[in-house]
């Protein structure tokens, strides 16, 4: 029986770092229930390390468990949840409503 690759196998090339280290804004960093966040993993955090299949997805913060964010999202049909420090998820900006005419 051949070795699963594990938690960090076959990730060169999606876990290469680019840009500055984090900082301890982006450590403390919070957000609030029903914001649009995405999953970029930063992989010099292992603390609240998301799976790698989840990189690079979006969702809605549906609340908090101690420190952490639970992220819900969608990979293929399935919803699932992610827990998961705030270091490792980039806000998206919310679009402007449509002005009512």
């Amino acid at each position: 029986m051949t070795r699963k690759p594990g938690k960090r196998g076959k990730t060169r090339s999606k876990f290469k770092k680019t840009g500055t280290k984090a900082s301890v804004n982006d450590l403390v960093r919070e957000f609030k229930e029903g914001d649009t966040v995405q999953v970029v993993i930063d992989p010099s955090q292992h603390a609240g390390l998301p799976d790698k299949s989840f990189q690079g997805l979006t969702g809605k913060v549906s609340g908090r468990r101690g420190g952490a964010f639970e992220v819900t999202l969608k990979k293929g049909d399935q919803e699932n949840v992610v827990i998961t420090n705030a270091v490792h998820l980039k806000q998206l900006k919310q679009s402007a409503p449509a002005p009512a005419s």
